[in-house]
């Protein structure tokens, strides 16, 4: 675990800074921002863009408390139907019921445009922080997150430049230690099957590294298989039948997540397919809600609850002390063999 510190975030933008911006009044501002008044088109949109670019969140409790924050930490996550994020909520709670802060959630669905509509409206109420997974967000959220004078945490992944603090594990390392685990159990002809990547920015950057340490032992993957939406179970037991039926030489199954995993692993017990002696298997996550499978599945644990609580830890500190910023946890995964990787 490292834990590194920089520099504290700055000032909240006020009405002030989007006057100068747009270069017109405050109270002209304020009128746009309200939607209230007689302004022309023009200057509205000259404001609007100015609130954009600066990343301007307007204040709902201007006025009803001193201090104009609130005793809630918002935090946002891809999902609720994925069980790795109701880990991470649970360690969050466990910090932050022993403070006077809230958790509230906001789900993004993985749509950046989604995102950026729950950042601003959770924004606009002033919490005293926010928890938000990845660090890959549009250029409007980065600048929200940037402007809002208030801790932030980037969870799930160390793998970038966080906009202040981060905890999380290597994407990128978790995907090279399970190639390397893969590898050493004599496994040379690997499928790949997981969801489609371009908004799950850390499912991409787990296979950039599973691919490159496969490749630096002159090893490339045999087959590949994705899909999106849908029952994971059922998905997987699909993209598995296909893989194995297309590519039927494939000895490793490598899955972008345990759900689909356990698919997969269904269905080859139910074909008869020896597990790990023809085929094996690994996901990833440590989902303990499949520890109940016939067989335990290979997978990796993503340190979810540590992170949840790591992080709720680093805004409850700073919210109290008001000093801080920048920290970075970087939290060390493990591979868990089970019953579908070979042990050499």
């Amino acid at each position: 675990m490292t834990d590194q510190k920089i520099a504290p975030t700055r000032r909240p933008l006020t009405l002030r800074d989007v006057s100068e911006a747009s270069g017109v009044s405050e109270m002209t501002v304020s009128r746009v921002l309200r939607n209230r008044g007689d302004v022309s088109e023009a200057t509205r949109e000259k404001v609007l863009e100015a609130a954009k670019r600066l990343g301007y969140v307007p204040n709902k409790i201007a006025g009803a408390l001193a201090s104009q924050r609130v005793n809630l930490v918002a935090v946002i996550i891809p999902s609720l139907s994925n069980m790795v994020f109701p880990e991470v909520m649970t360690g969050i709670s466990e910090v932050l019921d022993e403070t006077p802060l809230q958790p509230v959630v906001g789900v993004t669905n993985y749509k950046p445009e989604r995102e950026e509509k729950v950042l601003y409206e959770m924004l606009s109420w002033r919490p005293s922080g926010v928890i938000i997974a990845g660090l890959e967000h549009s250029d409007a959220s980065k600048a929200m997150l940037k402007a809002a004078g208030i801790p932030v945490v980037e969870i799930m992944d160390t793998d970038g430049q966080a906009i202040d603090a981060a905890v999380g594990i290597s994407h990128r390392r978790a995907g090279r230690m399970m190639a390397q685990a893969i590898l050493k159990a004599g496994h040379r002809r690997i499928g790949f099957l997981g969801t489609k990547m371009p908004l799950d920015h850390r499912a991409r950057k787990r296979f950039e590294g599973f691919t490159e340490a496969l490749a630096k032992e002159g090893v490339e993957i045999a087959d590949q298989e994705f899909y999106e939406g849908g029952s994971a179970l059922a998905k997987g037991r699909e993209m598995t039948e296909a893989m194995l039926t297309r590519t039927p030489d494939i000895d490793f199954l490598y899955y972008s997540n345990d759900m689909i995993g356990a698919g997969g692993l269904l269905y080859c017990l139910d074909q008869g397919i020896d597990v790990p002696g023809q085929v094996g298997l690994a996901g990833f996550n440590g989902v303990e809600l499949l520890d109940g499978l016939p067989r335990k599945l290979a997978t990796m644990d993503a340190c979810r609850s540590e992170v949840g609580r790591a992080a709720a830890k680093i805004i409850a500190e700073r919210t109290e002390s008001g000093e801080g910023g920048g920290e970075r946890i970087e939290l060390s995964p493990k591979i868990e063999i089970g019953d579908t990787l070979k042990r050499r």
